[in-house]
């Protein structure tokens, strides 16, 4: 799976900082922003957490500590268009392309021609797993059920119908303008991928930002296959099922089978040896784990082991099945698809937002910090680079800590230390063990 950020941060240096530190917070593997800040002489950008690779109206932000391999391929459009290969672990690839279609600006001033649509597609599309975002700037009703007026929309659209590409949104508004004194909202930041691809892309979009465009989120699990997943991996056992009332008596035979084995073993008590004590946990971990393995049904990982999973989302995800089968058989069209999956989505997001609201609401002692710790962002935080006296710039922590270190601690002169030893004074005097145990 692969998490992924996408902002069109306005040219401002507070919304590039955001979305880093959102995708901190969200766990992103990459961030793709668009319309970034005009860095100045002694101004830059960077972030703890991210490698930054610029190109020109996009920038994109791939997280340190991934267990993703990114290689970034050139395909034209001017820095408009970013292409990225990745590999999972197990040698799967995916390609990501991070959009910005707007037309170029000289001294302020619109020119014709949109850089992005130059880059060779034909080669970018040239693989089965690829997911693109960024800022399309085009308005259609295809993507934007509210969608004023069409403009600028054929290239994206022709780019979806050549290559079988599907939009995915969560039909929420991305954009907020002012036109002729009024407030509009229109739908231009999006991913588009191939429609197997989407049935697997979970969207969500939040409008905490200092620019003008929301920042939208995506969470892909393509490598696991159609439908939720359930792990081979037994996390536990049902035993609120084994208490039920139907199995009222199967209950009560193994609470009398475990009494009967455990009689059997020696009572830990004050003068047991410090072995002991690691036998007995280990026989008791061991054979009550043997124990509701014959008489307890096991419990495995999938989405409706969630909480938040209710009938509603079950059913709807049943419908949502049976139309991708007749889309399949040609007896239903992709809109019905997509308009059945967004559906799918709303439900969801509104299940978790009930389920942390009841959280709330219910919430004493120590559930308040519990949910203070839910909220609260990660221990990473944004730093400006730093450039050294001979003009490097560092941008990684680390890098950042060997400059301050070269700066804090200067290494002395040729002859500077030889000649204040002789002389006397303290300052380049070194410091012995024998002087430390003296003080």
């Amino acid at each position: 799976m692969v998490k992924c950020i996408m902002h069109n941060c306005g040219r401002g240096y507070d919304a590039t900082m955001i979305a880093l530190e959102k995708g901190i917070v969200w766990g992103a593997d990459v961030v793709m922003m668009q319309e970034l800040v005009v860095e100045k002489e002694g101004y830059n950008i960077s972030h703890p957490g991210y490698r930054l690779v610029r190109g020109g109206r996009t920038m994109t932000a791939i997280r340190r500590d991934t267990h993703l391999e990114f290689s970034e391929v050139d395909m034209g459009g001017d820095g408009d268009v970013q292409v990225f290969d990745m590999t999972y672990p197990s040698g799967r690839k995916m390609r990501l392309v991070n959009v910005y279609d707007q037309l170029r600006q000289v001294e302020g001033v619109r020119s014709q021609g949109r850089a992005a649509q130059t880059a060779r597609w034909m080669e970018i599309m040239g693989q089965n797993k690829i997911l693109l975002g960024g800022d399309w700037n085009a308005h259609s009703d295809r993507w934007d059920p509210e969608c004023p007026p069409k403009r600028d929309e054929v290239f994206l659209t022709n780019l979806m119908d050549e290559y079988d590409l599907t939009d995915v949104t969560d039909g929420e508004a991305t954009h907020t303008s002012m036109r002729n004194g009024e407030i509009t909202r229109s739908l231009i930041d999006f991913f588009i991928t191939k429609a197997g691809m989407a049935d697997n892309l979970e969207i969500a979009t939040d409008l905490a930002t200092t620019s003008d465009h929301a920042i939208v989120c995506a969470h892909l699990r393509w490598d696991e296959g159609e439908g939720a997943k359930v792990s081979r991996k037994v996390t536990g056992w049902d035993i609120d099922g084994l208490k039920s009332e139907g199995e009222k008596e199967n209950y009560k035979k193994a609470e009398k089978y475990w009494k009967n084995k455990s009689s059997e073993r020696p009572i830990l008590t004050e003068e047991s040896s410090e072995e002991d004590l690691p036998k007995e946990a280990e026989w008791i971990q061991r054979n009550f784990a043997n124990h509701l393995n014959r008489c307890c049904k096991k419990v495995k990982v999938c989405a409706r082991s969630k909480r938040w999973w209710n009938e509603e989302i079950a059913e709807n995800r049943r419908i949502l099945g049976s139309l991708k089968r007749a889309r399949r058989r040609g007896e239903a069209t992709q809109q019905q698809v997509k308009k059945q999956r967004s559906n799918v989505r709303r439900i969801i997001r509104q299940s978790k937002t009930k389920m942390w609201q009841d959280f709330l609401s219910s919430a004493t002692k120590d559930q308040i910090w519990q949910a203070l710790r839910y909220t609260k962002p990660g221990g990473q935080q944004t730093t400006k680079a730093l450039k050294s006296r001979d003009g490097v710039v560092a941008e990684s922590w680390e890098d950042k800590a060997a400059l301050i270190k070269e700066e804090a601690f200067p290494k002395p002169l040729k002859g500077v230390e030889r000649k204040a030893q002789e002389e006397g004074g303290g300052m380049w005097k070194k410091i012995t063990d024998k002087d430390i145990r003296l003080v």
